[in-house]
Formats: structure tokens, C-alpha cells, sequence
């Protein structure tokens, strides 16, 4: 298979990283699925420019990763949180495999700042791959693409 004549921008992972592909896209969400929801928290939280929040909180409501809902303090006006929607809670493998990786190339040496665990048992959280038979799938293991029902042939 001559991978150079498909049409990349078919792709998935470009469709994908087209939407949550730069760095304060990813850290969002990963404030997001930590239960940090409002958008001065996120700010606070994130030392994120206002205007970039904003753009990128609209992006991923806009592409259905996140819903807004709105709330109002006593004595305040009408204001919204961030909630993901089951778009976003899928993207969970994505952020919990960021996590591993930096916890291993990017470590400070002191370990990692953050351990995700089970809630129910308290066991720490891995991901892991495995192949539609069930067999387990490491870094190592070869692997093959082929075309799915999807792929074009790139236009000259």
C-alpha cells in the first residue's frame, strides 16, 4: 500500500488533532475531566490568556466535546461552566496516554506529579492496547494499516 496517494486530510487522526491538537486544547480538557469546569478557575488554574480560553472553549463546544451550562452565584449575574459531553468524555484514553508518556519522557526526576486512580478500589490506572481477539499489544509489537471504507486517493 502506497500510503503517499491517500488523501491525508481524510485521515482521522488529522480530523482529530484538527480539533484538540494544540497543547492548550489538550490541558483544558485535561482540567475539564479534573473537575475544573468554570471559566475563571480554568484561567486561574491554566495561566491562560482570556482571549485564548475563549476561542478554544468555543472550538470544543462548537465541534460537540463540550457543552456549556449555565449557573448563577447569589448577587451574580448569569455565567457558565464547561461540562464534556460522551464526545469528550472518549477523548479520556487520549489524555490518560499523555499522562503515561510524559510520566515517562518528560519526568523531572521526582515522579509524577499525578497518579489517576480507580475511585472505587484505589488501584492505580493504565491503558493498555489490544488487538478485536483480544491479544495484548505493546510499543514493540508490528503493526499494519490498511484502507478503510473512508480513504480517497489524494487529488495531483
Amino acid at each position: 500500500m502506497d500510503w503517499s496517494k491517500i488523501d491525508s486530510q481524510r485521515c482521522s487522526v488529522a480530523r482529530a488533532a484538527s480539533v484538540v491538537g494544540d497543547a492548550w486544547t489538550v490541558v483544558v480538557l485535561r482540567d475539564l475531566f479534573n473537575g475544573i469546569r468554570r471559566f475563571d478557575d480554568l484561567t486561574a488554574h491554566l495561566g491562560i490568556a482570556r482571549n485564548v480560553l475563549t476561542r478554544r472553549l468555543a472550538t470544543l463546544v462548537d465541534e460537540g466535546i463540550v457543552v456549556r451550562v449555565p449557573y448563577r452565584e447569589p448577587g451574580s449575574r448569569e455565567r457558565h461552566e464547561y461540562r464534556l459531553t460522551q464526545a469528550g468524555r472518549d477523548l479520556r484514553p487520549i489524555i490518560l496516554a499523555m499522562l503515561a508518556w510524559g510520566d515517562v519522557h518528560r519526568s523531572d526526576g521526582f515522579g509524577p506529579p499525578m497518579r489517576v486512580e480507580h475511585a472505587e478500589c484505589g488501584a492505580g490506572v493504565h491503558i493498555e492496547l489490544r488487538c478485536d481477539d483480544g491479544h495484548l499489544l505493546t510499543p514493540t509489537t508490528r503493526l499494519r494499516a490498511v484502507p478503510g471504507p473512508g480513504a480517497r486517493v489524494a487529488a495531483d
